[in-house]
């Protein structure tokens, strides 16, 4: 019987394995995404990526340096960011297309001394890519400058650096900026001033939701100010990188045992990989295409829908403006 079981059975498993291969290699090849293959020569381009020690970050900042930019990484810890660095050289980047200036998106002071140090280098900058950002802190926490520390990370940090270094952007002629938002802006209930800095108000997923909305409001309130007074030589668009198992989980139960072993086979399937994630910042930074395309929002590589709150051109000028007021100090 034994036999004539396994007789029966094996022609079902001839038939159904190549047709199990196929379901899984396209649904990997789904899960994996858009992948940004224009012929794009980026020599003597000029970029700044924030937090390109690891993840996405990282790999933007490589295939800048492998289209021939020179990129300045944006890093926190320098130990970290040269670790990257020879990792990134032994993939093929050119060493000395590859400048480390470390700087803290928590501290404006430190943000500041970043863009001096920069400014003193170059007389310009083609592309900047927002890209750095935490999430799920497990507590309200308040940086040196008073402000929750995912928002300031994730954008009011972002919005110094843009607004100091736009200039510089300007001076390129075609200068771009790239913020690196997530889908879940779409889930953010509020960017009020009283809520984001609020500890009443504090939720490690809210508040991670909240500044990824203030991303994609900035580029919308960006380009709403540029179109008022004719300004054309700077886009600004924002972006989902897609779903990507980075270091940025750190402060999550997927990041620790035993789940961290547990899901690593799901996350390898079903997750992109850093260099997936990089593509759409990348389409973002170097497509002829979008020449002079901004205030949009995109993923895989292709517009797509923004929250309703992103739209509304009131509530993005007040973000603008209050943000503005936040950091002004630091832009004279």
């Amino acid at each position: 019987m034994t036999d004539d079981f396994l007789f029966g059975i094996f022609p079902g498993l001839l038939v159904s394995a190549p047709i199990f291969i196929c379901a899984a290699f396209f649904l990997r090849k789904y899960f994996k995404g858009a992948q940004f293959d224009e012929p794009v020569d980026a020599s003597g381009k000029v970029a700044i990526v924030t937090g390109a020690s690891s993840g996405i970050g990282k790999q933007v900042a490589r295939g800048l340096n492998l289209r021939g930019a020179k990129v300045y990484m944006l890093c926190r810890n320098r130990e970290k960011a040269l670790c990257a660095i020879e990792q990134l050289v032994e993939s093929g980047c050119d060493r000395s297309r590859l400048l480390l200036l470390c700087a803290d998106l928590s501290s404006f002071a430190s943000i500041r001394a970043f863009v001096d140090s920069f400014i003193k280098a170059e007389d310009r900058l083609d592309i900047l890519v927002n890209n750095a950002g935490v999430f799920a802190l497990p507590s309200f926490q308040k940086t040196i400058d008073g402000y929750e520390t995912t928002f300031q990370c994730n954008y009011l940090g972002h919005f110094l650096l843009t607004e100091i270094l736009m200039e510089s952007l300007c001076s390129s002629g075609h200068g771009r900026i790239v913020n690196v938002s997530s889908m879940m802006h779409s889930s953010a209930d509020s960017i009020a001033e009283d809520v984001v800095n609020n500890p009443n108000f504090y939720s490690r997923f809210h508040t991670y939701n909240r500044s990824k909305l203030a991303n994609v409001m900035h580029v919308r309130a960006l380009t709403t100010l540029w179109r008022e007074s004719g300004e054309n030589r700077v886009t600004a668009n924002a972006c989902h990188p897609g779903a990507v198992h980075t270091n940025i989980l750190q402060y999550t139960f997927i990041d620790r045992e035993p789940w961290r072993t547990l899901l690593k086979p799901i996350f390898a399937f079903f997750f992109k990989t850093d260099e997936d994630g990089a593509q759409t910042p990348l389409y973002l930074a170097l497509s002829k295409h979008l020449d002079g395309i901004s205030g949009e929002y995109f993923s895989n590589c292709a517009k797509a829908s923004m929250a309703s709150l992103a739209k509304d051109d009131k509530q993005c000028k007040y973000l603008y403006e209050y943000s503005k007021k936040a950091v002004i100090q630091h832009i004279k």
